[in-house]
């Protein structure tokens, strides 16, 4: 009996060390923490005729072996929006930006739902371009997002 006790006690403050470990920059998984909102001047380029989507509603990280892959939720004004691409537009002071660009479809579309219009693109960063980096800004036309470390 006393045996179990001590086995039960053992796994319980495992357990209970593991709550503390999610929580800690040890774990992968937070190593880029939530998105929010970021007020970003768009600076434009010329280099690329897509224009920029209208907002970017969600940008999240995901780790992968040998770096991580960045990825992004637009929301265009309507449908049929497609080849999109994150372009990187600026490095420095930690901070990585990208525009997320997309061409706009050839003939007139329908508005319909937010679901039905939200477009999804996803890059892959090394591990040395995400050394020294700090923020990700993944930049549109009204709204932008970033993550942080």
């Amino acid at each position: 009996m006393g045996r179990q006790i001590v086995i039960v006690v053992a796994l319980l403050s495992v357990l209970a060390g593991c709550s503390r470990i999610s929580e800690s920059r040890l774990n992968p998984f937070n190593w880029f923490g939530r998105d929010r909102a970021v007020e970003v001047q768009a600076v434009e380029t010329q280099t690329d005729p897509r224009p920029l989507v209208a907002e970017v509603i969600n940008v999240s990280i995901e780790r992968a072996p040998g770096g991580a892959i960045l990825r992004a939720v637009g929301l265009p004004p309507r449908q049929g929006y497609w080849s999109p691409a994150l372009i990187l537009s600026g490095r420095g002071d930690g901070v990585l930006a990208y525009h997320f660009r997309l061409a706009e479809p050839p003939a007139p579309t329908r508005v319909s739902t937010q679901v039905s219009r939200e477009v999804v693109v996803a890059t892959f960063l090394t591990e040395q371009e995400l050394a020294g980096v700090r923020e990700i800004q993944v930049i549109g036309a009204l709204a932008s997002r970033a993550v942080r470390r």
